[in-house]
């Protein structure tokens, strides 16, 4: 009986706030705009289109060995640390709402997890991987700019809720070009090189058709639009989804190539030498003995 309630109580508290008679929250009828049939072929394609695309270049991708000048940078650039305390604050706030309203399960919107990602680039001390995270979640930001163009904001009802909503969306955006600025390990790969947008494509798109796709079934939650079109979706209709795939398709690369434009035509970017980048999956020994030494004594600083 205690399990049953503990049960019941960790589902109240995930989602036992959601209102499901707001357009576009979700609901049996949200569950039911498409056919299972339909659902599944959408599935199916995409999840194989991803893994395709996941199959086919994430061997292509490149990165750069760790540089000499790495820990200078983190140490010269105090304002990571202010960067990285607006980020925690602004999604701490957040998180706070979601406890109070009893809407946790919002947190595994997309949105959500790439904030977590640049916090955790923000925080993390160099290393050779962060440069691939970094390149990847340059793909998924397209979620933020959507969301500010096409802002879905009747749920947010409590005080400073909605203005929220705007800064946390506005900080996603504004923190790559940061890192962009600050060089070292935030490197964008080369104009013409498209592997770590089309891996990253794949990866979202398995995320939404799985994980998303499966608790919105489960919960009836419309999560990211899973089950039925928001409200100010412009694709509103029964393919909604062929549509908004399709779009996501151009816009993903699109707006991480942005980045890298802007990070170029205004010089903000550190020169980088491409020719120096190996395959991820070889041990790149360049600084590295160097760079792990003076990580160590960074942390240690600190």
């Amino acid at each position: 009986m205690a399990a049953n309630d503990s049960h019941v109580g960790i589902l109240d508290f995930v989602l036992g706030g959601i209102d499901f008679a707001v357009p576009g929250n979700g609901g049996k009828e949200c569950a039911a705009y498409l056919s299972n049939t339909q659902r599944m072929v959408e599935s199916v394609l995409f999840l194989l289109f991803a893994a395709g695309l996941i199959w086919c270049w994430y061997s292509k991708l490149k990165l750069p060995p760790l540089g000499k000048d790495v820990f200078n940078r983190e140490i010269d650039y105090w304002g990571k640390r202010v960067m990285l305390f607006c980020m925690c604050l602004t999604f701490g706030i957040e998180l706070g709402y979601k406890f109070a309203s009893r809407t946790m399960i919002f947190v595994f919107y997309p949105c959500h997890v790439a904030t977590s990602i640049q916090i955790f680039l923000l925080a993390v001390p160099p290393k050779r991987y962060v440069t691939g995270i970094f390149r990847l979640q340059l793909y998924i930001l397209n979620g933020a700019l959507l969301a500010i163009l096409f802002p879905v904001t009747d749920t947010r009802i409590l005080p400073f809720e909605l203005e929220l909503y705007y800064i946390q969306h506005v900080l996603m955006l504004i923190v790559p070009l940061y890192l962009l600025r600050m060089g070292g390990v935030y490197i964008p790969e080369k104009l013409s090189d498209f592997s770590w947008s089309l891996v990253a494509m794949g990866i979202l798109f398995i995320y939404h058709f799985i994980p998303l796709q499966i608790g919105a079934l489960i919960s009836h939650v419309n999560l990211n639009n899973m089950l039925c079109p928001a409200v100010s979706d412009p694709f509103h209709g029964q393919f909604y989804r062929l549509c908004g795939s399709a779009h996501q398709i151009l816009l993903i690369p699109l707006q991480g190539k942005i980045y890298a434009l802007i990070a170029q035509y205004f010089n903000i970017q550190p020169k980088h030498d491409y020719l120096v980048e190996e395959y991820w999956f070889v041990k790149s020994t360049t600084n590295e003995k160097t760079a792990n030494e003076k990580s160590s004594s960074h942390i240690k600083q600190n």
